[in-house]
């Protein structure tokens, strides 16, 4: 797999809510902090979306897409000067509508937003979420017609009452989110780093993609260098300046990352684990992982386990920021 589905992968991305909500008239309403990422878009009319920090609120119009991917809270509404209220708590005080999956407001017509919530049940969500600002809005005419015909589905699904239609709605609203990744990774890459906007650098593309394919292999600066058809000094100015560290940091870090979930969701010893991914030696992959885990192999698999029983877990076995 490529590397932004080899992270997807690993994050385990769930929408385990897929809703649409059709507006009508002047409303607003507040929606609290959540966890994992909010995925919506605008099937037709249009809306405003705020948020604190934000500035001015945005304008979001018919196939504009946004993602929450920080799980602040935000306010959106066809009129932002009324006092706003809070959805969740409306939305379970409704009656539910004749459609599945959608909920009505004010009779709706003035404004139709589909989407879902996504939980990232893998344990390393801040290597997606530290990389992306508090909103990702795609609006672009181009972004549009790629998002559309998804929207329309979406929603269809959602109106219909045919067998497994939330089933399809919430892969229309995966697909929705990685289409949202991908644009949003071709456009905003300007003075961005870490490894998702390095993506948009085709030799660096590359390099990552080779790591990611075979994490076990000896790489060597000079061998990812003439993968990505460059110089050593060119390709190791190049990789820091994009991605924010070394390709052997990086190489390091996503061999310790794949570790670590082979550690939860496994039963392998940790020498089988040390040899797949290249160590010659158990001390020198506990060295490795120790640096960048926070502690050693053993304690991370232990820590883990107990903490998603929700027992309590001794000393931090978390791992350490990631670009």
């Amino acid at each position: 797999m490529d590397p932004l589905s080899d992270v997807l992968a690993l994050l385990k991305p769930r929408s385990y809510m897929c809703r649409g909500f059709d507006i009508g008239g002047s409303l607003a309403f507040q929606f609290g902090q959540h966890d994992g990422i909010k995925c919506y878009a605008v099937e037709s009319g249009r809306c405003l979306l705020s948020m604190e920090n934000l500035g001015e609120p945005i304008e979001l119009q018919e196939g504009d897409c946004f993602l929450l991917p920080r799980g602040l809270p935000f306010t959106i509404g066809t009129d932002l000067s009324l006092p706003a209220v809070d959805a969740m708590q409306t939305i379970g005080a409704m009656q539910a509508s004749e459609r599945a999956g959608v909920v009505s407001f004010n009779g709706g017509g003035e404004c139709f937003v589909v989407g879902g919530l996504f939980t990232l049940s893998g344990g390393h969500a801040e290597i997606l979420t530290n990389l992306l600002p508090p909103i990702v809005h795609v609006r672009s005419e181009a972004e549009k017609t790629e998002l559309r015909w998804a929207l329309r589905r979406m929603r269809q699904e959602l109106e219909g009452e045919q067998p497994g239609s939330q089933l399809v709605a919430q892969q229309l609203a995966y697909m929705i989110l990685v289409q949202a990744l991908r644009l949003h990774l071709a456009e905003q890459t300007a003075g961005e780093v870490g490894w998702l906007f390095a993506l948009s650098d085709k030799p660096l593309r590359i390099a990552l993609a080779c790591m990611h394919e075979s994490p076990s292999h000896p790489w060597r600066l000079l061998e990812l260098a003439q993968r990505a058809g460059m110089s050593r000094s060119m390709f190791a100015m190049r990789f820091k300046e994009a991605v924010g560290e070394t390709p052997m940091e990086y190489l390091t870090r996503w061999r310790m990352i794949t570790a670590s979930e082979r550690l939860l969701h496994s039963d392998d010893a940790v020498t089988d684990i040390a040899s797949s991914l290249g160590y010659e030696s158990e001390s020198a992959f506990r060295r490795a992982f120790r640096k960048i885990m926070g502690c050693s192999p053993r304690r991370y698999g232990r820590a883990q386990r107990t903490n998603s029983r929700g027992g309590p877990t001794h000393g931090d076995a978390r791992p350490g920021s990631h670009r």
